[in-house]
């Protein structure tokens, strides 16, 4: 009953919130509103300064999303650099929610260097030219393409990734080449074996409904769970 309640008074307050127009019984006798009896701020002329959620588009670009348009504007103009600092950001914070949360800290701070690092040299700007690459390859969206997509993005492209963050890693340490050597071989499939767990059904989605422009912003949304694993795997002695 107390979990009923929370959820009335919480829909309530978010439909306050919101700006809903109140709706007004038809009950003879009642001409209050059976919402809300005043007016939502939001709904205010400058609703924009009560919630910086809701901000006006022609002065916010990006509207509820601040920023949003210029984001997709400079995706437009730079896309190779763009992507590039978008997987710098998922890759950092992969790494330092990694180090938090999961290691328990404290924070290397040379290693998540060298992690957002990579995102932005080789992740963002790979991805960009490969994904280009498939969708030009096998174009569509319909079963066979977006499988096709998928295989070829798990079977073939992951491995080759793999292989450069470890040989990055490597070469960052100053490891020796016979040191890398082992490295991927002791953890190339765990590496792979990791991704296939998570990627194929994100790539389903990524090929079927997300458009090119958008595919690394997308992939470094779900990656930023994903480089937790990869940080801990990275820094593991071979």
């Amino acid at each position: 009953m107390k979990l009923f309640t929370t959820i009335v008074v919480s829909s309530c307050l978010a439909a306050q919130a919101f700006g809903v127009t109140p709706v007004v019984s038809k009950t003879k006798g009642l001409s209050k509103p059976a919402l809300v009896t005043h007016k939502s701020p939001l709904r205010q002329k400058n609703a924009g300064d009560v919630s910086p959620l809701f901000r006006d588009p022609t002065i916010t670009r990006g509207g509820a999303i601040p920023g949003l348009q210029a984001y997709s504007e400079a995706l437009d103009k730079k896309p190779i650099t763009m992507k590039a600092l978008t997987s710098l950001v998922g890759w950092f914070l992969g790494d330092l929610l990694a180090q938090l949360f999961i290691a328990g800290g404290p924070v290397d701070w040379k290693r998540l260097a060298t992690l957002s690092f990579f995102g932005f040299i080789y992740h963002g700007p790979s991805g960009h030219y490969f994904y280009n690459w498939l969708d030009k390859q096998i174009p569509g969206t319909d079963a066979i393409p977006v499988f096709s997509k998928v295989a070829i993005d798990q079977v073939v492209w992951c491995p080759i990734f793999m292989s450069v963050f470890f040989t990055y890693l490597g070469l960052v340490n100053g490891d020796s080449l016979s040191t890398i050597g082992t490295k991927i071989k002791t953890d190339l499939l765990t590496a792979c074996q990791g991704s296939w767990k998570v990627w194929p059904l994100v790539h389903l989605i990524n090929f079927r409904f997300v458009s090119n422009k958008w595919r690394i912003p997308y992939i470094n949304a779900v990656q930023i769970a994903f480089n937790m694993f990869l940080s801990l795997l990275g820094s593991k002695k071979a």
